[in-house]
């Protein structure tokens, strides 16, 4: 009873601390981000301060393109999951996942960028319990911000996570398919990679109607 109780204390701990995880995106590094390959390793080897970096295998005269930084979007930044029926808050809460930080790079390649775009977070259980695969969904688009924002690019990713008994597991994506037209060096600012939770992902798509 009495490691129960503890348990039940630790997970509420960390569901507190989640909240500020999201505040804090992209400003410090996990300690458990030393684990991940290589690959996420170089994305994420840059801190948030540093500029946006230049677009790599471009010609001199395109040189001046760089990154478009990744933003959560508004509303996006967190995914709740609680009993069937119930709100995904207080003790009906099965589980919430995070965003905790965020890197890219970009290659240009006969007019064209080819982004990189990684993302860290944490499926974190709730009083509820969570199940033992939680499927991730996330949306990861090409935005060039202004007065009428214009969509570029947009693809939904879904990845699954097993889940321990700590509670408290992390989950990562990198794409590597997100390709779109190089931008006007004048529009160049303009761009964005917005990235966030989607749970329409996870719906089944409509049966199509059979042809009588």
């Amino acid at each position: 009873m009495r490691h129960d109780v503890k348990r039940a204390g630790a997970r509420r701990a960390v569901l507190l601390a989640a909240g500020a995880a999201v505040c804090g995106a992209m400003l410090a590094t996990p300690a458990w981000s030393q684990s991940f390959t290589d690959r996420f390793k170089s994305l994420f080897g840059g801190s948030g301060s540093d500029p946006a970096p230049t677009i790599s295998n471009g010609p001199a005269a395109e040189s001046d393109l760089t990154c478009p930084p990744v933003t959560i979007r508004a509303g996006a930044a967190t995914y709740a999951i609680g009993l069937p029926g119930k709100e995904a808050s207080g003790n009906d809460l099965r589980y919430q996942v995070v965003i905790g930080r965020t890197a890219r790079e970009c290659n240009l390649n006969s007019g064209m960028i080819t982004a990189h775009i990684g993302i860290q977070g944490r499926v974190i259980a709730g009083p509820a319990g969570a199940p033992g695969t939680v499927e991730v969904p996330i949306r990861v688009a090409v935005v060039q911000d202004g007065v009428s924002p214009k969509t570029v690019f947009t693809k939904a990713y879904r990845t699954a996570v097993n889940m321990g008994t700590d509670g408290s597991v992390p989950f990562s994506l990198v794409t590597e398919d997100v390709v779109y037209p190089a931008p006007s060096l004048d529009v160049n600012d303009a761009y964005v990679f917005y990235i966030g939770f989607d749970p329409q992902v996870l719906k089944p798509e409509p049966k199509s109607r059979r042809k009588k």
